[in-house]
């Protein structure tokens, strides 16, 4: 390996499975000291009896890596909090912050309960936004002290996020969600020294489990960017979203003005459909969302 992190200490949240086991193991490869979080529940969010996140540091430590286990919810203010001092106390610093934690819970959405709504955007949203809070308070704290960090964060979306993914209303509002936490949080911790990032990762996890998982890749494959965008060597990349998978990396370009029309008096309703159908005309199609038909 390269040792491209080298020196540095990283959290990855959800880290006892999937992707996020993957991260966690291509980091301590790269010679990070890991903190390893999980609570440790099934693919719905509800408990599990084991500790995942035990056996991903077992993992790391058979092969000579640093890391620590966190098993706290860090979607609390305490767990999120609890996880940031782990790391502090564990290796005296924090230099990279994944946020990957996230469950499903899949409804169409005239059938989708309000429980089933706020529980994913509370792992996804909320638990992306307290341990990305924490994180930028320390990095804020050492700035201000004159010990400007290079912190990274990388954020977990989908491709739910970008377009829809039918049966999942939930997920696909709060991974969109995380883009735009991404956006305001890279230009926001610019000053502290903290780039942000987010990727929209396509693997076979147990998230995916089923008929499409079969020929989705290995969550190993997504790993190598993130490691980077979790170095310093992406030194200058902020504010972007990368999709992953298997070997192809895109750049994704999000929302952009497309043809435009103006009016130097108010449109009538009829004047404004006839112009907006003429803008369609000269539009780009949208992708169709994950699931239509």
């Amino acid at each position: 390996m390269s040792g491209l992190a080298e020196g540095r200490t990283v959290i990855v949240t959800g880290a006892g499975r999937g992707l996020g086991r993957a991260h966690a193991l291509a980091f301590a490869a790269e010679g990070a000291a890991v903190v390893v979080n999980d609570l440790g529940v099934g693919r719905d969010g509800r408990p599990a009896a084991d500790s995942p996140a035990a056996a991903v540091v077992a993992e790391i430590l058979a092969l000579g890596g640093r890391a620590v286990a966190h098993l706290g919810d860090i979607t609390t203010e305490e767990g999120a909090a609890g996880l940031v001092a782990l790391a502090l106390d564990s290796y005296g610093r924090l230099d990279t912050l994944v946020n990957n934690a996230g469950f499903l819970r899949d409804r169409m959405l005239v059938n989708l309960d309000v429980e089933d709504w706020d529980a994913v955007m509370r792992v996804h949203l909320r638990g992306h936004f307290l341990p990305l809070r924490q994180a930028a308070a320390h990095w804020r704290a050492e700035a201000k002290a004159g010990r400007p960090a290079a912190g990274r964060i990388v954020n977990t979306s989908s491709g739910a996020g970008l377009l829809g993914s039918v049966g999942q209303g939930n997920y696909s509002a709060a991974k969109a969600g995380i883009l735009g936490l991404t956006f305001v949080a890279a230009a926001e911790f610019a000053s502290y020294g903290v780039q942000v990032n987010a990727i929209a990762p396509s693997a076979r996890t147990r998230m995916t489990e089923g008929a499409i998982a079969a020929a989705l890749p290995e969550p190993e494959d997504v790993s190598p960017l993130v490691v980077w965008l979790g170095s310093d060597a992406s030194a200058g990349v902020t504010g972007r979203v990368f999709e992953a998978e298997g070997g192809r990396i895109t750049v994704m370009e999000g929302w952009r003005p497309g043809p435009a029309v103006h009016s130097a008096t108010r449109w009538s309703p009829a004047e404004a459909g006839e112009a907006a159908r003429k803008l369609l005309a000269q539009a780009e199609p949208p992708l169709p969302v994950y699931g239509a038909r």
